[in-house]
């Protein structure tokens, strides 16, 4: 495989807690344009793979190299739920630099895309703390790719997705395939396998095809 083409490169991870080896040597890339999974049950190591990959956990061994920007969907909501909506696109927008640029019709671009994409245009006044779970979900995503990073790491992303925005995520999904962009979802299952370039089974700590 073309060294080049990869967007990420993860070679011989390894994290033990003391005698409990978590991950044995994991090893995979993925390219531009690529959709991948990792499926795994509870306790197959899959939290701290992910947490290792976004750069919240350092492994004991093993190497991951990144050639773009990566975007990070976790499990758990990280809006600000004393904030409107339109107030927690421009918090982010401001976090990823978007808005402090002279020219500030990116942030505008995306934003507008986003909330179009997604049906936030009736929420954008509203306090967070006032949405449903799956709305707040959603925001969650939505502020995750706003700055529509090279490959984005997703952590169970369709828990609260009602079906709308189900299909809505993988139109997005091949729409940024279709640009190059590369998706890594992390997941107990995976819907719609045929969607996916590659999915990767975690168990006991080693990864390999499913």
């Amino acid at each position: 495989m073309d060294s080049k083409k990869n967007i990420l490169e993860v070679e011989g991870i390894q994290k033990a807690y003391g005698k409990n080896e978590v991950l044995k040597d994991i090893s995979f890339t993925m390219q531009r344009g690529e959709l991948a999974g990792i499926v795994g049950e509870n306790g197959a190591g899959k939290s701290t793979l992910l947490k290792i990959l976004v750069g919240l956990l350092k492994p004991n061994s093993g190497r991951i190299h990144l050639d773009g920007t990566f975007g990070y969907c976790p499990q758990e909501l990280l809006v600000f739920e004393t904030l409107n909506v339109q107030e927690n696109f421009l918090y982010f927008a401001n976090a990823y630099g978007l808005y402090s640029k002279k020219d500030r019709s990116l942030w505008k671009e995306n934003s507008n895309y986003l909330m179009k994409k997604f049906k936030f245009h009736q929420y954008e006044e509203v306090l967070v703390s006032n949405l449903s779970g799956g709305t707040k979900q959603k925001l969650n995503f939505s502020l995750s790719i706003l700055h529509f990073p090279d490959i984005l790491i997703l952590d169970e992303p369709y828990s609260g997705f009602d079906w709308e925005t189900y299909l809505n995520f993988w139109d997005f999904s091949k729409e940024q395939k279709d640009k190059g962009k590369s998706l890594l979802i992390v997941s107990h299952f995976v819907y719609d396998k045929q969607k996916f370039d590659k999915i990767y089974k975690l168990k006991n700590g080693v990864l390999e095809c499913a």
